[in-house]
């Protein structure tokens, strides 16, 4: 017996589940990049550390709310990680081209960023199709 959603709520489409996990993918690995580049920096004091570490799971924790609330319905929500998204393919983007990193790090923020950054595209697309957007009513 599966349960049913209330009457008056519509089904979730199949694209607002794909672009859940297209986005909650790309959290993962945008949280590894952030760490990784963070880590990679000389000369760091360990407070830095600790407080880079606790705002990268603080984020993570905000977005993965915002992830789950969207895949309840909630139009703010899309909003808001539409934003969030555009502006992380941007920093992200330019964070590529302007920051220089050892080659380890390099690699690590390049391959998590840029394959982040592509599931947060899908991810957005997804969420704004028309049989997605019929879904945000709350």
């Amino acid at each position: 017996m599966t349960p049913q959603p209330p009457a008056g709520v519509p089904a979730r489409p199949a694209d607002v589940d794909t672009g859940f996990w297209l986005w909650l993918v790309a959290l993962v690995l945008m949280l590894i990049g952030y760490i990784v580049d963070a880590l990679a920096v000389k000369h760091i004091s360990s407070v830095v550390i600790a407080l880079t570490l606790l705002f990268a799971l603080t984020m993570g924790a905000v977005v993965l709310t915002f992830l789950l609330l969207m895949r309840s319905g909630y139009r703010w929500t899309r909003t808001l990680l539409t934003g969030g998204g555009v502006a992380t393919v941007i920093y992200t983007t330019v964070s590529l081209f302007s920051v220089p990193r050892e080659p380890v790090a390099a690699v690590t923020f390049a391959v998590t960023g840029i394959v982040g950054s592509v599931l947060i595209v899908g991810g957005i697309y997804l969420l704004h199709r028309p049989d997605a957007h019929g879904f945000f009513v709350r």
